[in-house]
């Protein structure tokens, strides 16, 4: 089984409030759809919320909990906003033929201090029987102690792989892999591999994000990664840019793009 996750920074302008990339969009959406045609195979899409609900999640620190009234309005600021993005990939993904069906985390999952304890998976293992194609995204959630707080997709990524027998997680952003430092006029190279062994070498060159991003930007996603590689030494993960045309469809067939994370070298 496989994970693909379309980054916000992929699918959107993360410097502009609200703005999808629908050319990108439709682009790769055509690319999963033709990629699933001669090869059908379990397939749990993900998207990242990107310019919509990062940035009205930073505008009131849901990330970080939510206690008053104006931080519920907030709460349910994002909410509709990542759900916004969540109809335009859908109806993408629609529209180039999968049989998509969207699962939202914030109607099931419970965090306990911003880490997912619980997540109804009956609609997604549904889905996967009947040959449909799960859509999940970085979404609001209740928790027991923030009140309310965000959770990533890679975050969801994370909790199904305890439910469902995922063998390889494929993450597409706007970058051709984890640069060994991270300056945007003058990007490091590529690192070609990451394991938990080397992880403490490398991950101080490691940056965040371009535009908002309250779940932490690249540092946050690879170290998510590796920490799920070395509790399940049967996955791999690639960090790969899919600006490039063909990745997506190249990934899904297994070639290795970007930056491979595993629990030993590969």
């Amino acid at each position: 089984m496989i994970f693909l996750k379309l980054g916000g920074s992929l699918i959107t302008d993360k410097t502009q409030e609200n703005t999808p990339r629908l050319p990108v969009l439709h682009r790769l959406t055509h690319e999963i759809a033709q990629s699933l045609i001669p090869n059908p195979q379990s397939l749990l899409l993900g998207h990242g919320s990107g310019s919509f609900g990062h940035a009205a999640a930073k505008k009131y620190g849901t990330r970080q909990g939510v206690s008053d009234a104006a931080g519920w309005r907030g709460f349910a600021d994002v909410s509709v906003a990542a759900a916004r993005l969540n109809r335009i990939v859908a109806d993408s993904l629609h529209n180039a033929g999968l049989p998509v069906i969207s699962v939202l985390p914030s109607a099931s999952v419970v965090c306990v201090d911003g880490v997912i304890k619980s997540m109804d998976t009956r609609l997604i293992n549904t889905a996967l029987a009947q040959r449909l194609t799960p859509l999940v995204m970085g979404d609001v959630a209740l928790d027991t102690v923030r009140g309310g707080t965000i959770v990533s997709t890679e975050e969801v990524f994370a909790y199904l792989s305890q439910h469902l027998p995922v063998t390889r997680i494929l993450l597409a952003g706007e970058t051709e892999g984890v640069y060994q430092r991270y300056l945007p006029d003058a990007p490091g190279p590529i690192i070609s591999n990451i394991t938990p062994q080397n992880w403490a070498e490398i991950s101080s060159g490691i940056g965040g994000s371009r535009g908002a991003d309250v779940t932490g930007g690249m540092a946050s996603k690879v170290l998510d990664m590796v920490r799920l590689v070395q509790a399940h030494p049967n996955i791999t993960v690639q960090i790969f840019s899919g600006l490039v045309a063909g990745n997506v469809a190249r990934a899904l067939a297994g070639e290795r793009v970007g930056t491979s994370i595993s629990a030993n070298l590969i």
